[in-house]
């Protein structure tokens, strides 16, 4: 159950309007605190803003919230975002994963790699996207077996991944995708033709 410990609207107006005075101090750092401190609780309203409709709106609503939490960005988001990852529904985990792999934080690394055994192969694409994103030549071994899956989808993004991220086994990996390019799969074709031109 998703639980969030948010500051009062009240509370915030008050803390607001007490500090507003200071942006007019004769102390340049005085105001730049003064600034900063209010840009801080305006976040904070954002985000409890968008947890609201995250809890409380319809799946559209939902599913815009997330997108809106990758916007924010800070660790803050990444409890929320681990949660959504794990509902059932397909397409909450996949905008969590979707945002997870844009924010690219090593300690969402487990859940993206996690999400490689989804059930839903539009998850499992979406984690292979993402992963790509670390850059990391030790997650290659991770997404070769995707290569095998001539799918048009799995096939691509790992193809794809794999271009970006490389791996040790240049001329191994090299082969792999080399297979690719008579794919059933336009998609699939594509995606190893730019993934050869990619890898070191």
């Amino acid at each position: 159950m998703l639980v969030i410990i948010a500051m009062d609207h009240a509370e915030r107006i008050k803390r607001r309007d007490a500090i507003i005075p200071l942006l007019k101090d004769p102390d340049p750092e005085v105001r730049l605190s003064a600034s900063t401190a209010l840009e801080a609780l305006e976040a904070a309203e954002s985000l409890e803003e968008v947890f609201d409709r995250l809890k409380r709106g319809d799946r559209a609503t939902k599913v815009a919230a997330i997108y809106a939490l990758g916007r924010i960005g800070d660790e803050r988001v990444l409890p929320i975002l681990y949660y959504c990852a794990g509902r059932p529904e397909e397409d909450i985990r996949c905008a969590a994963v979707k945002v997870l792999g844009e924010l690219a934080r090593p300690d969402a690394l487990a859940t993206l790699l996690e999400k490689l055994q989804d059930p839903a192969v539009t998850v499992r694409a979406l984690a292979i996207e993402a992963l790509s994103r670390y850059r990391n030549p030790s997650l290659a071994a991770k997404l070769v077996p995707f290569l095998e899956a001539n799918d048009g989808i799995l096939d691509a993004e790992a193809a794809l991944a794999l271009g970006r991220i490389g791996g040790a086994a240049g001329a191994t990996l090299s082969d792999a995708v080399i297979k690719l390019l008579s794919s059933p799969f336009d998609k699939t074709r594509a995606a190893a033709a730019t993934a050869l031109a990619q890898l070191p």
